[in-house]
């Protein structure tokens, strides 16, 4: 550093002319940007709708706490217990409290930094450069070569004008990444909570189902028994008890394989949600809920705002905007400033002397001109990212309007599977009773009245499974609405 005694009016006249310098050469900076491409067109609010001959059954959207509406406190327990201890939560509020870190990082890095600087040179000078003079001792110019042993001690700062707002985008590029992470946090418990509730229901269909085959080996073992004395009376041949038997066996396979997926289901949702083996409930049987779910009528900026995965992306897109805009002020001139107060001497003796003082202060100004293409480049490969995410984002936004619909006309046609199924529930259930009165009046014989009444618990299967399907769809539908996501629309569109 070199001795500065600069008076404050000439300061003030460097420091403008640097400026005016910065602006006179941001035209010549501009014209080293080729042209740029325009981004893609994001998808219009019109498109973000069902087809109106879908006709689908009318809902609300769901509640924050959704889950809670199945009125099951065993369920709520589980869910409550998998955002709070799952791993997938951990890691996405891990990425969360990261992209917090890294936006305080981009921001402090654009700021003021001023440091204490204390260094001590010991050299030895040469006689043949551009210090020669000092190799030497002479008393009259106050060397005394070729040994000198400099130190420097004092306050430095340094601070860049952000003219063009590339450091503002930078930081604005990862606020919106953080906002992402945020959503996509928000998504990762929805699809959490949905795996959980899935999982506990097909657990409880498993035991509905378990318990109607149960009901039917106690029928087959009914037959059996019955087939057996009509045989050793010399009524019918063996053969009928041999194919009861089968038939009892077969019930006892089917009842085996239900209560292994029980223990496999339940395993699996201990792994989701984070539970030691010591740790983790067994599952009481629970009937199941009745399905209530359905469409909201309008669909719109609500669908955009309250699904968190659409938010993600916008806000991706976002912050890939306003990395173009960093980009773009890269081609103009950028312009700094850099000073030192302090105190510096070529003998350590002379360093705390007030003719020690040292005053730095240097304006720093630079333009690219020629850089072989690298900030257009740069320029094209970040607006080709944000035409991706863009694309991305699209596509995501009809693919979440298919997922509701799909989800919503299933549902809509498992009710009226349900009701077809209580209509055959009922008259096979006339039929059983029907031949149960014979068998009491002596019209009929036991066996055919215990087969009379199998149809029945077939039929009763068969309405657990569409009662399963609804309750898979609602949850599916639920997550096509984006949960409880607390995101509104804003008025500008995403």
């Amino acid at each position: 550093m070199t001795r500065s005694h600069t008076p404050r009016t000439a300061l003030l006249r460097l420091a403008a002319l640097a400026s005016t310098m910065s602006f006179l050469l941001a035209a010549s900076g501009c014209a080293l940007m080729r042209k740029d491409t325009a981004p893609l067109e994001q998808i219009s609010v019109e498109q973000v709708r069902v087809a109106p001959d879908a006709a689908l059954p009318d809902g609300a959207w769901p509640s924050d706490a959704w889950w809670q509406h199945y009125g099951d406190a065993q369920l709520d327990t589980l869910v409550a217990r998998a955002l709070k201890d799952s791993p997938t939560m951990t890691v996405a509020r891990t990425r969360v409290e990261a992209s917090h870190a890294q936006t305080k990082l981009v921001d402090a890095s654009s700021g003021l930094l001023v440091g204490l600087n204390a260094s001590v040179n010991r050299q030895h000078v040469s006689e043949n450069g551009f210090l020669g003079p000092f190799a030497h001792t002479n008393s009259e110019l106050g060397t005394t070569g070729p040994w000198y042993t400099e130190g420097t001690i004092g306050i430095g700062a340094e601070y860049s004008f952000d003219l063009w707002g590339k450091d503002r985008a930078r930081v604005n590029a990862a606020m919106g990444v953080a906002r992402a992470r945020q959503a996509e946090a928000a998504q990762a418990a929805l699809i959490l909570s949905s795996q959980v509730v899935n999982t506990y229901y097909e657990i409880q269909t498993t035991y509905a189902l378990q318990a109607l085959l149960e009901q039917a080996r106690e029928i087959k073992r009914d037959l059996v028994e019955a087939r057996e004395a009509r045989t050793a009376r010399g009524l019918e041949p063996r053969t009928q008890v041999e194919m009861a038997q089968a038939q009892l066996l077969q019930l006892d396979q089917q009842i085996n394989s239900a209560q292994t997926r029980i223990r496999v289901l339940h395993e699996g949702l201990r792994l989701v949600i984070g539970a030691q083996p010591e740790d983790f409930p067994a599952i009481a049987p629970r009937q199941l809920p009745d399905s209530a779910g359905g469409v909201p009528t309008s669909l719109g900026y609500e669908l955009l705002a309250r699904r968190p995965d659409l938010q993600a992306m916008r806000w991706y897109v976002q912050a890939s905007m306003d990395q173009i805009d960093a980009a773009k002020a890269a081609f103009y001139p950028s312009f700094d400033i850099r000073a030192f107060l302090g105190l510096d001497s070529l003998h350590l003796a002379d360093l705390l002397r007030k003719s020690s003082r040292q005053i730095n202060v240097i304006p720093g100004l630079s333009l690219p001109i020629f850089d072989s293409g690298r900030l257009n480049a740069n320029l094209a490969a970040t607006r080709s990212q944000s035409n991706v995410l863009i694309a991305q984002y699209n596509a995501s936004v009809l693919s979440a309007v298919r997922e509701v619909a799909q989800a919503g006309i299933e549902l809509d046609g498992l009710r009226q599977q349900a009701t077809m199924q209580q209509g055959k529930l009922k008259s096979v259930g006339f039929a059983s009773n029907s031949a149960e009165a014979h068998y009491r009046q002596g019209l009929l014989d036991k066996p055919s009245a215990l087969e009379a009444r199998l149809p029945v618990l077939m039929e009763q299967g068969q309405a657990v499974e569409i009662r399963s399907k609804q309750i898979h769809t609602d949850i599916a539908l639920t997550t096509a609405l984006g949960g409880g996501y607390g995101g509104r629309p804003s008025n500008s569109q995403p």
